[in-house]
């Protein structure tokens, strides 16, 4: 076993519960802040009433605003543009951010580029550093619990005109305050809800299955949320206004993003745990199709990439199976089985692998890339822009050449 060096700081307060959407005022105002650009979808939180009480708490406590609608699932830059103007036109100090991950990112997005002279895409390129002065706080009241953003130092924005869909990380990027009422993900529809789980399982899966080999405290943590959302999926399926079961989903979604699920795991102090190998092939489908949600590109991604690399560290996915699954390898001596002890831990292996697709797939995520509308002749395209955005080799566990990409997007058609 080994612990890896961290340095590990989560500055967001939580506000978690029934009825905190009435509170965001209260609390801006609390923390100082003056006047809040809102950001926000394209209609659930204006649908379900979500904004307008927002809104109405930000008056009661004489919070000045201005709003920013419109914001898509898999985000685009066009919008943080017109967010950066607005934030600077209106003199905000604070983006309040109404909405799930899309909305958050976009927040965070704005946020960065407020004082930044150039084009915010330049921040996304790595042509310009993302610098503390200036930069905007943020806050959110989470709607969709799927990405972490509420907690992450994370952020992804896609540029349409290029078909990139980028990564930028900071630890500026943390909100300072993240409002979580179960209350308000009733209305998910399941698709979402299961797409959101799926994301959830991705972030800790990617931390998990990565080239440090057994941290205890970590690993028991990781897979004890995996085992959380397992259990908790089912019931809101079946009952989308089971109060704890979503309470759980939406507390294990922050955890599964805030780094907790990979402390000691990471190569560098303050890096991120894992390969991310699964996003950065999910990432370039939902760059070429903004519809294919997230959610659901990993649940087809990520099995096959599994499939591809677990010889690289087969002691991962038995642990793994054991710690979630109970899947064991079978005893050849004992249970007079024909066959070797390595083919008793690839069975082992193999089948804590279709345990985790079985999971997505009951969910009613999609188990191939067919379903998802990209065809055998789209390949190319998703390999170039995965060549501009990670270069010729890709991940950890065991570094992917574009032909391991080939053969995993090949492999889900």
């Amino acid at each position: 076993m080994h612990m890896n060096d961290f340095t590990y700081h989560v500055p967001t307060k939580f506000v978690f519960g029934r009825g905190v959407v009435d509170e965001v005022g209260e609390a801006l105002a609390e923390a100082g802040f003056g006047c809040a650009l809102v950001v926000y979808g394209k209609g659930s939180a204006i649908k379900t009433g979500t904004l307008d009480r927002v809104l109405t708490s930000l008056d009661r406590a004489g919070v000045r605003h201005a709003q920013l609608g419109g914001v898509r699932p898999n985000p685009e830059v066009g919008l943080v543009r017109d967010g950066v103007a607005a934030a600077r036109a209106d003199e905000a100090d604070v983006v309040l951010a109404v909405g799930g991950g899309s909305v958050i990112d976009t927040a965070k997005a704005i946020a960065v580029g407020a004082p930044y002279e150039g084009d915010v895409w330049d921040l996304f390129m790595k042509k310009a550093p993302v610098v503390a002065e200036g930069k905007l706080p943020v806050a959110c009241v989470l709607t969709i619990p799927a990405a972490g953003s509420e907690a992450s130092s994370s952020c992804v924005i896609s540029n349409d005109e290029l078909s990139l869909k980028k990564g930028l990380s900071t630890e500026l990027h943390r909100p300072v305050l993240a409002f979580m009422d179960p209350e308000l993900t009733f209305t998910l529809p399941a698709y979402q809800t299961a797409a959101g789980i799926t994301d959830m399982c991705a972030h800790i899966m990617e931390r998990f299955f990565g080239s440090t080999g057994p941290c205890p405290v970590t690993d028991q943590i990781a897979c004890g949320l995996v085992r959380s959302l397992i259990e908790c999926a089912p019931r809101v399926l079946e009952d989308p206004c089971d109060y704890d079961a979503r309470a759980s989903i939406m507390w294990a979604g922050t955890q599964a993003h805030n780094d907790i699920c990979g402390l000691g795991r990471a190569a560098k102090p303050n890096g991120r745990a894992g390969g991310w190998e699964s996003h950065a092939l999910e990432h370039e489908l939902s760059a070429h199709d903004p519809a294919i949600a997230h959610g659901a590109g990993l649940a087809v991604v990520m099995p096959a990439w599994m499939r591809h690399v677990w010889r690289s560290a087969p002691e991962r996915w038995l642990t793994f199976g054991r710690l979630v699954f109970d899947i064991e390898p079978v005893d050849v001596v004992e249970d007079c089985i024909d066959a070797t002890p390595e083919e008793a831990e690839e069975d082992a292996v193999l089948a804590t692998i279709d345990e985790i697709q079985a999971f997505f797939c009951g969910m009613g995520m999609p188990r191939t890339l067919g379903e998802l509308g990209v065809r055998a002749e789209d390949v190319d395209a998703l390999l170039e822009t995965l060549r501009q955005n990670k270069g010729e080799l890709i991940g950890e566990l065991r570094p992917l050449t574009l032909d391991d990409c080939r053969a995993i997007y090949e492999s889900c058609l």
